[in-house]
């Protein structure tokens, strides 16, 4: 099987849709001998922020001297961005060999999703790698997502908000039930700035569960105006003069998040020391998440695409204008059609200037006469280009050199956007 080959049939897997349920996952893994029982692991859920906790986390480690094993979703430009070592990209070729095993592995009658077998590819990867240690983000809610078969050493959920109601539940208790999910019996718990009956389902399943909880801003956080210099506190561990590489205030939470789960994580064989602590968090990539890749006009890609996210969003902006006061904000905006666009829009749409409003390349992607129907006269001047690169080169077009443009909406929008700053192909499998 080639590289190609493996992407066309991983793509084929995606008509399965999202399964709720972990037999599939048991059976598939089971058959492989349970190469995820092979490292240890830490669990990252939440609606929010869990892609930068655990990128934080990983790179802690590292620096440490672990070999560690980092698995997100989903990918920006490459398939093979989900699944690194040390952060290194799986390799074409391992990408081709192991579907080619998960392939011939699968019983009879078995149609696992493309998450369930990309997860399983992952764990076979970090087993055969060696890592020490792998850092597993969840893919969506906790209790039935493919990642939920580990048994870690630590967890960790960093936010909730409403998103994935469809398969998730219309409120946030019931979101919080589901991210909940991820808890396990006796296995420390690191819950970020989660409150309200959220925070009850939570508390109360770690309860059940005897699971030790740590809560953000009772049992640790971290003090301080920015990702510029701040301080840590936690029950054993106090940090002063630490930076983060990530922009925006949020990441301070974050970054309070990935240190407390390395705390909870020390009496099961995992120590990071101060140094390593402060290289990790000072130097992490993550991007995609208030990323900006070019400059004058500068180009910030933001992958925002739930009305939390936008909050966290406008704090950047309204800081970004207070400091530029004569320049302006283009918004490029694409979204999913299942969405909420109007919630997203309400905390951007007094920071901008212009709205450009394109589409993903999706069927999921609502269409820019959609886009136009829900939020185009929320804004003061809004543009159509049904494409992204149309809509980029629209906004190019009327910046200034100290201007802002703010691609958001879609992470899927946001990786097209990459793709074309960096001038290369984009991956089939998208999603």
């Amino acid at each position: 099987m080639t590289y190609s080959s493996a992407i066309e049939y991983l793509y084929g897997l995606q008509k399965h849709g999202i399964k709720l349920g972990l037999e599939t996952m048991r059976t598939v893994l089971g058959r492989l001998g349970n190469p995820e029982r092979r490292f240890k692991s830490l669990h990252i859920g939440g609606t929010n922020g869990k892609g930068s906790t655990a990128a934080m986390t990983a790179a802690m480690l590292q620096a440490a001297g672990y070999r560690v094993g980092l698995y997100t979703s989903p990918h920006l430009v490459d398939f093979r961005e989900r699944v690194r070592v040390n952060q290194v990209m799986i390799g074409e070729e391992q990408v081709a060999e192991l579907t080619q095993r998960l392939r011939e592995n699968l019983p009879s009658g078995l149609t696992p999703t493309f998450f369930e077998l990309t997860t399983a590819m992952a764990f076979l990867h970090f087993a055969e790698s060696g890592v020490d240690v792998a850092v597993l983000e969840v893919g969506m809610g906790g209790r039935f997502d493919a990642t939920n078969v580990v048994e870690p050493e630590a967890s960790a959920i960093i936010t909730i908000g409403l998103d994935h109601q469809e398969f998730l539940g219309a409120t946030e208790a019931a979101i919080g039930f589901e991210k909940a999910g991820i808890i396990k019996p006796g296995v420390p718990v690191v819950v970020g700035r989660i409150d309200g009956p959220a925070w009850d389902v939570i508390r109360q399943t770690a309860a059940d569960r005897g699971a030790p909880l740590l809560r953000l801003g009772q049992d640790f956080l971290t003090v301080g105006e920015g990702p510029e210099g701040f301080s840590y506190r936690g029950r054993s561990k106090r940090f002063d003069g630490l930076s983060c590489s990530l922009a925006g205030r949020h990441q301070l939470d974050n970054a309070a998040c990935a240190i407390a789960l390395l705390e909870a994580a020390e009496g099961h064989g995992i120590s990071v020391d101060e140094a390593s602590v402060r290289r990790g968090v000072g130097s992490v990539p993550w991007e995609g998440r208030l990323e900006v890749v070019e400059r004058g006009p500068d180009l910030l890609l933001d992958g925002a695409h739930n009305p939390a996210a936008a909050l966290v969003l406008a704090d950047y902006l309204r800081e970004w204008r207070a400091s530029r006061p004569e320049a302006r904000v283009i918004l490029v905006l694409g979204m999913m059609r299942d969405k909420d666009h109007s919630r997203f829009v309400e905390p951007l749409h007094r920071l901008v200037s212009e709205v450009v409003l394109t589409q993903v390349d999706m069927a999921r992607s609502a269409s820019v006469q959609e886009l136009r129907e829900t939020v185009g006269s929320r804004f003061p001047q809004c543009h159509v280009a049904p494409a992204a690169a149309e809509a980029l080169a629209l906004a190019k077009a009327r910046a200034t050199a100290q201007d802002l443009i703010c691609v958001t909406g879609s992470l899927m929008l946001v990786g097209e956007v990459k793709a074309l700053v960096r001038g290369c192909g984009l991956s089939p499998l998208r999603g």
